[in-house]
């Protein structure tokens, strides 16, 4: 029994002596990894120190981070540039030769000469109608081909035509009978101009090389309230208006936005304005610059013949009445509608008027057209005619020395002279508009009032006879 306890007592001794190594290198492995914690927090807090201190005593600040650039920004690459196009084909691909259409000159007889195939002309032609009418080609008008080379072969491959200034006709040669109609980009600049006349409007426009539609444009604005037809020397005129550009050049003018003239030291202002869906040109009360009559039946020429009870014919050398203005202009100026009316004559005078219109605009009044060269077309006995439109053009038929109008007004069946006859205006800015109105125009007119004072105080010195503002 004693052996057997003596056994089982050195068993645990042998136990306790195998797990003591053990317990011992837990306790070794426990101190190492605390240890390192140690170090690292220690670590951790020595960076953060010398961060801190290096922050504070060297002027380093924490970057605000709205203030960091976008890395997209870092490296900008810029975009290639666009390919140069010309009708919207790409230039660099073809080789490009332009012309103008010569004196009859067709689409077969152009694109044959650049060896383009009769059955694509004629396909061309046939796709072309709903687009443009191929027959309506214009002489003079410009036209491009584009052409591939190779193998010192040239193909054409693209057509343009270019309808007026701004539109233009593509055809591909090609065989696909791809046709289209486009537009060239117009740019819009504001102008204004100041000028004074020294014989007409005309040729104060002409001689100093401005647009020479700012003349008709100005004449028609001012049509029933100055008399073109008596200018005098020393009338002066302001306009604020846009004019349009295609590839640099001047193709027209646009919005006429505001214009002041002075006719016989008379003011007379117009403003463009827009009431009840129509845009008209009003003075600086409201009023409409519009009347129920224009104040003469066509633009720039002279009056040769004045209203006389007893003048000395120049054809039969006698002396009768000549109750009518001759207005002396060449054959084929255009002769408008006084008013608005219905034609009760479309004939020919057998008293010595040769051709002649006449017009009955209300029961007062009715106006006569005579010495026509030929009428305009669908003008005839019997239809309704419009204010300013076209009825005829300037003659000499009849007893006539050379090409004039003879225009009569009647008043109540009797003649009266045509410069003294006094047109109502039409309708008025409407009562309930008219303040706004009045508020619209004032920048306007401030800048007409200005330009005009200057150009005035401007003209007590040596200048030219019409300035351009751009």
């Amino acid at each position: 029994m004693a052996d057997c306890f003596s056994c089982h007592k050195g068993e645990a001794n042998l136990n306790r002596l195998h797990k003591q190594p053990r317990l011992a290198a837990q306790k070794i492995t426990f101190s190492m990894q605390k240890k390192h914690i140690v170090g690292i927090i220690i670590l951790v807090i020595l960076t953060f120190s010398t961060l801190w201190c290096y922050r504070h005593f060297s002027g380093l600040q924490t970057p605000d981070p709205s203030n960091l650039p976008d890395s997209l920004d870092l490296v900008v690459v810029p975009p290639p540039p666009p390919p140069e196009t010309l009708y919207g084909i790409e230039k660099d691909s073809f080789i490009i030769e332009t012309g103008s259409i010569k004196y009859a000159q067709n689409l077969a007889s152009l694109l044959s000469a650049y060896d383009v195939d009769y059955s694509i002309i004629h396909n061309l032609a046939i796709a072309s109608k709903e687009i443009f009418d191929v027959r309506r080609i214009k002489t003079g008008n410009k036209y491009t081909v584009f052409s591939t080379k190779k193998d010192s072969i040239k193909t054409p491959e693209w057509f343009v035509y270019e309808i007026d200034p701004i539109e233009y006709l593509v055809m591909s040669l090609k065989g696909d009978t791809l046709v289209y109609r486009d537009k060239k980009e117009v740019i819009t600049k504001r102008k204004t101009t100041t000028g004074i006349i020294e014989s007409s409007l005309w040729n104060a426009i002409s001689d100093n090389n401005l647009n020479p539609n700012l003349a008709f444009e100005l004449s028609d604005i001012f049509a029933w309230t100055v008399d073109f037809f008596g200018i005098e020397k020393g009338d002066h005129f302001t306009v604020v208006y846009d004019e349009e550009y295609v590839d640099s050049v001047s193709i027209g003018i646009g919005e006429i936005h505001a214009a002041y003239f002075n006719h016989r030291k008379e003011s007379y202002y117009a403003f463009r304005y827009e009431q009840d869906s129509i845009m008209s040109f009003f003075d600086e009360e409201g009023t409409s610059l519009r009347k129920a009559f224009l104040k003469a039946p066509l633009k720039f020429s002279r009056i040769s013949s004045r209203f006389s009870n007893s003048r000395l014919h120049p054809v039969l050398k006698i002396r009768r009445p000549h109750h009518g203005i001759d207005y002396a202009a060449p054959t084929g100026t255009p002769v408008y509608a006084l008013g608005d009316g219905r034609i009760t004559h479309r004939a020919w005078d057998t008293k010595g008027g040769g051709n002649y219109i006449k017009i009955k605009h209300n029961s007062i009044y009715t106006t006569v057209y005579m010495h026509l060269s030929g009428f305009a077309k669908g003008i005839r006995k019997g239809i309704l005619v419009t204010q300013g439109q076209l009825i005829g053009y300037v003659g000499k038929t009849g007893l006539a020395t050379g090409p004039h109008l003879d225009f009569r007004v009647y008043k109540n069946g009797r003649p009266m002279n045509p410069l003294k006859m006094e047109a109502p205006p039409v309708e008025p800015i409407h009562e309930e508009r008219l303040e706004n109105y009045l508020q619209y125009i004032e920048p306007w007119k401030e800048k007409l009032d200005s330009l005009t004072a200057g150009y005035l105080q401007a003209k007590k010195e040596p200048t030219d006879s019409l300035k351009v503002v751009l």
